[in-house]
């Protein structure tokens, strides 16, 4: 068995699953840097808690965008378009 880097593991996990009709991959850059805002924030409270809150907002903004517009399939695209609305609806309630 040959060893597999990381750079290959990464490309691995881009396709998705199933390969088909990709519905499941490894996250992206902006969706891991959201889940690492959120993180932040469960874990702080004060100003860190609201620097965590805002680049998960971020952070799940651009993955959201980047899905809508250029998704694999209509679901993907579907799932980035329904992730936009929440954020708006969310930035608007807190307005």
């Amino acid at each position: 068995m040959s060893a597999v880097t990381v750079a290959e593991l990464w490309r691995r996990g881009q396709v998705g699953w199933p390969r088909r009709f990709p519905v499941a991959q490894f996250p992206n850059p902006p969706l891991l840097l959201a889940f690492a805002g959120w993180g932040l924030a469960a874990l702080t409270g004060g100003t860190a808690h609201d620097g965590g809150r805002a680049v998960f907002t971020i952070g799940f903004g651009v993955w959201a965008w980047e899905e809508a517009v250029g998704g694999v399939n209509w679901f993907r695209r579907l799932l980035g378009m329904g992730a936009l609305v929440w954020i708006v609806a969310d930035l608007t309630g807190k307005l």
